[in-house]
Order: structure tokens, then C-alpha cells, then sequence
């Protein structure tokens, strides 16, 4: 009776054994899942705005061939995944001058839509966003007083040109004006002249005495 039940008893002591080992193994053996990683937010902004920076470096230091290569693939990059990240990073190649591309106006609206929604972005490419755009205020408010200084100074020389042109005008009116004068004065003593030549000539002469 025993030597009939011990067959069929091993296997399963066996087996319950071997998974005992086994965990035991698994636990022992240094091959526990890993924990999860900590992310350092203060790591992953530098990063984000260190990789906006080393765009704008290159598009500075860039041939107008690659220039362009670089504003088409902020374009193309934002097209596909419109994230603020990416719309931040193609408003600020937007912004930058000295290339083909530049459009400050284009770049302030991409700017205006970002801070309207400052919590779609990390703190530091928040703060990005809005030195970048209070620059291109100033800018359009710099360049708006130079078109109303240019706009006055050009009405200022068209005011000058007119009054100079009124008085040089008045000037030669007045010189034509002396000038026919000045010949029917000419007129009025030639007749004159003329008048006395032929009363002196229709003057009697008077006779001669005979000695």
C-alpha cells in the first residue's frame, strides 16, 4: 500500500519544492523590477529650453540654405503635433531676425495663443514665451513711433517743399511783374524821346543876319 501511494505523492512535493526555490531564487537573485525613475522637472525644463536655444544658435550661425531647412522643420514639426512646446519652439524661430523667414507678426500671434494658456507650459519656456513676446511688443511699439516720426518728418518736408515752392513762385511773379513794368517804363521814355526828337527836328531854325 505504500509503495503505491509514494509515486504519485513525489510529483507533487517536487513540484510545490521547486516553485518554493524558485521564488526564493527570484527574490534572492537580484533581479527584482526596477523602480520607477524620478523625474527631475527642474532637469526636464533646462533641457526643453536649452534644446530652444541650440535651434536658435543654429539658425544665427546658419547659411540661408540651412536657414530655411530649419524653419521648415519647426513648421513641420508643428504641423503634425501642434503641442505648446513645438508652437513655442516655431514662434521663437518666427521671431528671429537675420533669416528669409522672419515673420514678427506670426510669431507674436503663436506668442499671444501660448500665454493666454500659461499652464500648457513647464515654468521656464513659460518664461521664455513671455520675454519673447514682450520684446516683439516693444519692437511693434518702436516701430510704429518710427513710422509716425517718418510719417511727420515726410509731411514736415512736404509742408517745407510746398512753402519753399509758394514763395518761389511768389518771387518769380514778382519778377515778372518788375520786369514789365520796368519795360513800359522803357516804352513810356523811348516815346518820349521820340516826341522831343520830333519837335526838334520840326523846330524852325532861325534866319541868318546879312552883313
Amino acid at each position: 500500500m505504500r509503495r503505491s501511494v509514494l509515486p504519485a505523492a513525489l510529483p507533487a512535493g517536487f513540484a510545490a519544492l521547486a516553485l518554493t526555490a524558485c521564488s526564493a531564487l527570484g527574490d534572492l537573485g537580484g533581479k527584482a523590477a526596477p523602480p520607477a525613475p524620478v523625474v527631475d522637472r527642474a532637469e526636464l525644463q533646462a533641457m526643453l529650453v536649452t534644446g530652444h536655444l541650440e535651434v536658435l544658435q543654429r539658425l544665427l550661425s546658419s547659411r540661408p540654405a540651412e536657414q530655411a531647412e530649419i524653419v521648415a522643420t519647426a513648421r513641420r514639426d508643428f504641423d503634425e503635433a501642434p503641442t505648446p512646446s513645438r508652437q513655442l519652439r516655431y514662434a521663437l524661430v518666427l521671431a528671429t531676425p537675420g533669416h528669409a523667414s522672419t515673420d514678427t507678426a506670426e510669431a507674436e500671434r503663436l506668442l499671444r495663443e501660448l500665454t493666454a494658456t500659461p499652464e500648457s507650459l513647464v515654468p521656464a519656456e513659460r518664461a521664455l514665451a513671455r520675454l519673447e513676446l514682450s520684446q516683439l511688443e516693444r519692437q511693434s511699439l518702436l516701430a510704429a513711433e518710427n513710422r509716425r516720426l517718418q510719417a511727420a518728418v515726410d509731411r514736415a518736408g512736404r509742408d517745407r517743399n510746398t512753402t519753399a515752392s509758394r514763395r518761389l513762385q511768389a518771387e518769380l511773379d514778382e519778377n515778372a511783374r518788375l520786369r514789365k513794368a520796368l519795360e513800359d517804363a522803357q516804352k513810356k521814355l523811348d516815346a518820349i524821346a521820340n516826341i522831343e526828337r520830333t519837335i526838334t527836328e520840326r523846330k524852325p531854325q532861325p534866319e541868318g543876319r546879312t552883313p
